[in-house]
């Protein structure tokens, strides 16, 4: 008889989500860490009064299972909404230009030429193309024109994804988009048709973080009712069993070992190649065949007096052919209360990526040299920055590259002939906070259903009692939150 229901290994917030979820279910989970503290790469930091993430800064949300899932969770109360702003920034001639975030207003206001514009509504005429394996650039180029993938999907994926369009799948990058051509033959037309009858039923779109910051949500979901979290845990085997899985790992003090009918593995890829090796050597080759890309953040607080620059909007991205050592730069403290202490802004600078790699490897010295030679001049900064810290990545964001779909399909086949195993991580199904909580949703109600598990629908369940549960973590006193 196995030890556990669901072992999870890997305690970022794929994990978390999928323990949360398999809890509520009255299912034994515990969640094994090899760091010492639960969300992976999501962790918030405070230095002289600025509070910085070291990866993901927010949630955008436009699916009501998040919001459902905050509910039942407990941690909706803490969200903290995003200023009102609809303003973003793109750099076009050494100079920040604003975008609006709605289609037809960007494009009356994007700093395309005519014939760019007129290449833009001329999508709905473009005859339905393409294959699995067409990139990004070739996508947008194909549908739009070369400026919108010059002027912004460049900059957006390198941005965002840390990527390269001219590698990127855009099938598994943009599948939104080209789910759209694929029904309708036409973005434009799709979005249309899409919006006709959804009207009275689309969630509005909401950004949000958490009181304290990311870090607190994980924190939070790390200490569910029901899920043991064994942090300093490094999984050394993992072994089949007959009627499971049989996991070692080991921590600082000891070995550990336990059965399970189901495993979980929401690691990086090559951590889950390595696991998985001893039981299916091409499903090994697969995982192992995921890039990665590098990012060093780098963090910069300013005295607003010594910025010209209205920082009224969320931040600016770079396209390539504008040259700058940085792919983009967020305002964090434009978009949440209590992320700089008052008449302070904090802005978060990204470098690296697939565009520029060897930035992410950077000394100190030449990536805050390299940050400041390109926001002073868009934004006319006068003085120096107060505060400074550097996040580092070797490995980032998975590279969504090459002929990506054929992977994971491949990936799917192999894994099912491993009964009880489960792929749960970034490399499937998205990297946003977003993606990576409704695919770990969708893995977990797949283990209950294999379990033979006769609770009530996900839509249908009570929320749980939580008043035993401690205060949520992170939470910060009123006047820190109201940016005092």
């Amino acid at each position: 008889m196995s030890d556990l229901d669901v072992l999870v290994i890997g305690g970022g917030i794929s994990g978390l989500v999928t323990a949360w979820r398999l809890a509520r279910q009255g299912l034994s989970v515990e969640v094994w860490e090899r760091g010492e503290r639960p969300g992976g790469k999501i962790s918030t930091t405070r230095k002289d009064g600025y509070v910085t993430e070291r990866a993901a800064s927010m949630v955008m949300n436009f699916r009501p299972e998040i919001t459902r899932f905050l509910e039942d969770s407990g941690a909706g109360v803490h969200k903290a909404l995003s200023a009102p702003m609809a303003r973003r920034y793109l750099v076009s001639g050494g100079r920040l230009r604003s975008i609006p975030g709605k289609l037809a207003a960007a494009i009356a206001c994007a700093p395309f030429s005519r014939r760019g514009r007129a290449r833009l509504l001329l999508e709905p005429f473009v005859p339905k193309g393409g294959h699995e394996d067409e990139t990004v650039s070739a996508f947008v180029r194909r549908r739009f024109g070369n400026e919108l993938l010059e002027g912004a999907m460049d900059p957006f994926i390198a941005g965002t994804l840390s990527s390269d369009p001219d590698r990127a799948s855009a099938h598994a990058v943009l599948p939104r988009l080209t789910a759209l051509e694929a029904r309708y033959g036409s973005i434009a037309m799709g979005v249309i048709t899409n919006k006709l009858l959804r009207r009275k039923t689309a969630m509005p779109n909401e950004t949000f973080s958490f009181a304290g910051g990311m870090g607190a949500l994980v924190e939070w979901l790390a200490a569910t009712p029901g899920v043991g979290f064994r942090a300093g845990a490094a999984v050394t085997g993992l072994t089949r069993m007959q009627d499971g899985w049989r996991v070692e790992a080991r921590s600082s003090d000891c070995e550990v070992s336990v059965s399970a009918r189901h495993v979980v593995l929401c690691t990086p890829a090559g951590i889950a190649a390595h696991l998985v090796g001893p039981a299916d050597a091409d499903l090994q080759t697969l995982l192992s065949g995921i890039d990665y890309a590098p990012l060093s953040v780098v963090h910069l607080g300013f005295s607003k007096s010594d910025i010209d620059h209205p920082l009224d909007g969320a931040g600016f991205l770079s396209p390539r052919r504008e040259g700058l050592s940085i792919n983009g730069c967020l305002w964090p403290s434009s978009l949440f209360t209590g992320r700089a202490p008052a008449g302070k802004a904090l802005l978060s600078c990204y470098l690296g990526g697939a565009r520029n790699p060897a930035a992410a490897a950077w000394d100190d010295a030449r990536s805050i040299d390299a940050a400041l030679a390109s926001i002073g001049p868009l934004l006319g900064i006068r003085g120096p920055a107060e505060m400074v810290r550097i996040d580092r990545h070797r490995r980032a964001l998975p590279l969504y590259h090459g002929r990506y779909i054929a992977r994971l399909r491949e990936i799917d086949r192999r894994l099912a002939a491993h009964p009880g195993l489960h792929l749960e991580a970034n490399y499937k199904g998205g990297v946003s906070v977003r993606d990576r909580i409704l695919c770990a949703l969708r893995t977990a109600d797949r283990i209950e259903a294999e379990l033979g598990a006769t609770a009530k629908s996900y839509c249908d369940r009570p929320i749980r009692d939580e008043a035993r549960r401690p205060a949520f973590a992170g939470a910060q006193p009123a006047a820190l939150m109201d940016g005092a």
